[in-house]
C-alpha cells in the first residue's frame, strides 16, 4: 500500500486535472457546450439509451440532464423515439449530423492532445490510459465500462440498443472503439446549463 504522503501528492496531481478539462472545454464550439458534448459523446461510446442512463452516466439529476438533451435535440443532433418497452420512455440516439458534430469534437480533442503531449512516447499514453481507466474503476465509476457497439451512421442500431452497458470492466482495443472526444474528460460533472 501505498504511504500517507504518496496519496496527499496524488490528490494534488488530480486536482490539477481541472486545467486539462479546462483546455479541452475551451476547444469546444460556442453551440456545443461541455453539457451537449457530454450527451453526443456518451450516446456515441455507449449507443441508444433511455434519459434516465443517461442522467446516471453524466450524474446529474434528471432536470439538467433534460435541458442537456433539449440542447442538442434543437440543433438535430439526436432523436428522441418512443421505447417499445415502455410507451412513457424515449429512447435516445445520434442523427447524422451528430454523428459528425461527434466526430468535429474528436478532431479537436485529438488534435489538442497530440501537440500538448507530442513529446510523451506510445507507452507513456498507453500507460496512462491503463492508470486512468484503474483509478475509475477503483471509484466505481459507472461510466467505466466497455463502450457499447455502435451501427455505422445511417444502419439500424442492434435490436438490444436501449439496454444498458455491463458494468464490468472489459479492455477494449483502441482500433475497436467508436471515435468519440476525450471521453471521460468531457463528460461533466457539472451541472452548468448550455447556452
Amino acid at each position: 500500500m501505498a504511504e500517507q504522503a504518496q496519496f496527499e501528492e496524488l490528490a494534488r496531481q488530480l486536482s490539477a486535472v481541472g486545467a486539462v478539462k479546462r483546455d479541452l472545454g475551451r476547444i469546444l464550439p460556442p453551440e456545443c457546450p461541455t453539457g451537449s458534448a457530454a450527451v453526443l459523446t456518451l450516446l456515441g461510446r455507449h449507443g441508444s439509451m433511455r434519459m434516465s442512463k443517461l442522467a446516471e452516466l453524466l450524474a446529474v439529476d434528471m432536470s439538467v440532464t433534460s435541458r442537456h438533451v433539449a440542447h442538442v435535440a434543437e440543433r438535430g443532433w439526436i432523436e428522441r423515439s418512443p421505447d417499445p418497452a415502455d410507451k412513457r420512455s424515449r429512447i435516445l440516439r445520434l442523427t447524422p449530423a451528430g454523428e459528425a458534430t461527434l466526430a468535429e469534437l474528436s478532431r479537436r480533442s485529438t488534435e489538442l492532445l497530440a501537440e500538448r503531449l507530442g513529446d510523451w512516447s506510445d507507452a507513456e499514453v498507453d500507460q496512462l490510459i491503463r492508470l486512468m481507466t484503474r483509478l475509475r474503476a477503483s471509484f466505481g465509476d459507472c461510466r467505466a465500462t466497455a463502450p457499447h457497439p455502435r451501427p455505422a451512421p445511417g444502419t439500424a442500431p442492434a435490436p438490444d440498443t436501449a439496454k444498458p452497458p455491463a458494468k464490468a470492466m472489459a479492455a477494449v482495443a483502441p482500433a475497436a472503439r467508436a471515435p468519440t472526444p476525450v471521453d471521460d474528460v468531457l463528460e461533466p460533472t457539472s451541472t452548468r446549463t448550455p447556452a
